[in-house]
């Protein structure tokens, strides 16, 4: 694969671009694992290439999947960049924190015509950082927002705990859970310590031609589902441009992706990686998959009508 590379000092992002080998003229910004050059990134730029689409995958900094004070004008160089290398249609694709990012930046930006979430929340996230701080995997910020734009922070929600009793206690529910990860009750938690406001809703009501929405509802890093609903409603309930599908599936964990993305990462071993990771990818192997199969299938058809 022909790839350019770009970093933050020098271009103004941390991303890499993956051009086509057949000639087409749109783009998919991606945003998947912990580096824009990683396995995950990778495997999931193969995958759109495969649907004749040129890919940029983005991530914050290398080898960095912490999320703060994210700045939402490294989407504004990226989409000059494509249009430059001729992408006359772009869309953007994040899951899980970068779902809720494909989200805020397809909201800002009317360049961008298709946007894909996978498990993404309908708000923005506080902060967080994973630098190992007194031990700690992951740990949220002090009054920072994931997100900024023009040097501003974007309202957030704020998690119900900080440092160190974040990691401690998600630590405690993977724990009691069965899961490799889960945070579910700590998100629960968060919108009961502090109700959700209007000001850090995601304004899904002025993103622009597609927008498809995934989610399972045995999530267990939060309640996708739930949030997808509440997106729906609004865009129910206020004027919009977009056209808008929103996909929920009962079993499919947070791993809710199209089966030929997961296997161009995992050539061997896809279904088990879901099933070490999550519980409910264990006690329903067969459904995931079956969830996993339907996406790839309408995701695909979704690209074909782009």
């Amino acid at each position: 694969m022909k790839k350019e590379y770009f970093n933050v000092e020098k271009d103004g992002f941390y991303g890499v671009y993956f051009e086509n080998e057949k000639p087409c003229n749109r783009a998919v910004i991606l945003m998947l694992g912990d580096d824009a050059n990683d396995t995950l990134a990778i495997g999931g730029a193969k995958w759109m290439l495969e649907k004749e689409c040129n890919v940029m995958t983005m991530s914050p900094n290398p080898k960095d999947y912490g999320h703060h004070s994210y700045p939402l004008e490294r989407f504004e160089k990226v989409i000059t960049y494509l249009k430059v290398k001729g992408n006359q249609k772009i869309g953007i694709g994040g899951a899980s924190t970068t779902g809720m990012l494909a989200l805020v930046a397809a909201s800002y930006f009317s360049d961008i015509t298709l946007t894909c979430a996978w498990c993404p929340s309908d708000f923005v996230m506080e902060a967080f950082y994973q630098d190992g701080l007194d031990g700690a995997h992951e740990r949220p910020g002090d009054n920072e927002s994931s997100l900024t734009y023009q040097g501003k922070q974007l309202p957030y929600l704020q998690y119900a705990y900080r440092h160190p009793e974040y990691w401690k206690m998600i630590k405690k529910e993977s724990k009691e859970s069965g899961n490799f990860i889960a945070s579910r009750q700590m998100f629960d938690e968060s919108e009961r310590r502090f109700p959700l406001r209007e000001e850090a809703k995601i304004k899904v009501e002025n993103i622009k031609g597609k927008l498809i929405m995934v989610g399972a509802e045995d999530d267990a890093l939060w309640d996708t589902c739930k949030y997808i609903r509440r997106m729906v409603q609004r865009l129910e309930s206020l004027p919009h441009d977009c056209e808008y599908e929103a996909w929920t599936y009962e079993h499919g964990t947070h791993f809710a992706f199209p089966e030929g993305m997961l296997k161009k990462v995992f050539p061997v071993g896809a279904g088990l990686l879901v099933s070490l990771a999550f519980k409910a990818g264990r006690q329903h192997k067969k459904e995931c998959k079956k969830t996993r199969l339907d996406i790839d299938k309408r995701l695909t058809k979704v690209l074909e009508q782009w």
